[in-house]
């Protein structure tokens, strides 16, 4: 199907499309941008149970907040504009890797590459890029683990193979990129020198911050023995206790039971 002109493909005298064909393109960009929301779906599904796994069985949770964005339709039709993209289906699908993003935030250094190692193991998450920019910071400071990867999304009549961008991140590398996104977008991207300056001081601190952080966790882990809970557990029970209590209130039950009979 011809795709809607773009700055690329339109010429003097070509005929606009018609309402019929604009509206069935419009359709297929939307189907289009479902299957992306259903593979973020299954990407938060696989770091849901991994957090949940950490949480309850290793009494460790490296992950501390997940979240997740969908390219919206007017920002695809304006990056295809931008990009030179033909507005169809397979050039956004073939060109564009940032239409579905997740974006988890660790508590450590070596938390983001902990789930990096237990997200690319699975074996139905295909790994096509990574960029490292924590080992390779950017040249504004810019630090965070960027996986393309490819998730199968079952839909009731085929498979679609669908590309999600990962960022795995510490808290202070993501309060930093959430500040400079800010003052980026204040200035349309035309900073002041002395902020970008700013920002980059702010990068090196925040590095030296989770650096200081994290030998201090290490630290704490090696005098105690065990990894630093995710919750208070004074008011929890050891599974022992549980099966302990769960018996002793059982022989009560029995007894209430034997009394009421002999009564």
């Amino acid at each position: 199907m011809r795709g809607v002109s773009t700055h690329a493909d339109s010429a003097p005298g070509r005929p606009a499309p018609e309402a019929a064909e604009i509206r069935a393109l419009v359709g297929q960009l939307r189907r289009l941008a479902l299957t992306y929301k259903f593979g973020i779906d299954e990407v938060m599904t696989k770091i849901g149970i991994l957090r949940d796994e950490f949480r309850h069985m290793q009494n460790y949770n490296p992950v501390e907040h997940v979240g997740s964005r969908l390219k919206s339709l007017e920002s695809i039709v304006a990056k295809c504009r931008r990009k030179g993209i033909p507005l169809t289906p397979e050039a956004v699908r073939e060109r564009m890797f940032d239409i579905a993003g997740v974006r988890v935030t660790c508590s450590f250094v070596s938390d983001i590459y902990r789930v990096r190692d237990m997200l690319v193991g699975q074996s139905d998450l295909t790994l096509l890029e990574e960029r490292d920019y924590i080992a390779h910071p950017k040249a504004n400071g810019y630090k965070s683990l960027h996986l393309i990867v490819q998730v199968p999304v079952y839909l009731s009549d085929r498979v679609e193979d669908v590309i999600v961008e990962i960022q795995l991140r510490t808290i202070a590398m993501d309060f930093w990129a959430s500040l400079e996104h800010k003052i980026y977008y204040k200035y349309s991207r035309d900073v002041p020198r002395h902020l970008t300056d700013s920002l980059k001081l702010a990068a090196d601190v925040a590095a030296s911050l989770d650096s200081s952080m994290e030998r201090i966790h290490d630290e704490v882990k090696a005098i105690s023995g065990e990894e630093q809970p995710v919750e208070q557990r004074d008011d929890l029970l050891s599974p022992e206790e549980m099966l302990r209590s769960f018996w002793t209130s059982a022989d009560a039950a029995d007894e209430v039971v034997r009394a009421r009979r002999e009564f």
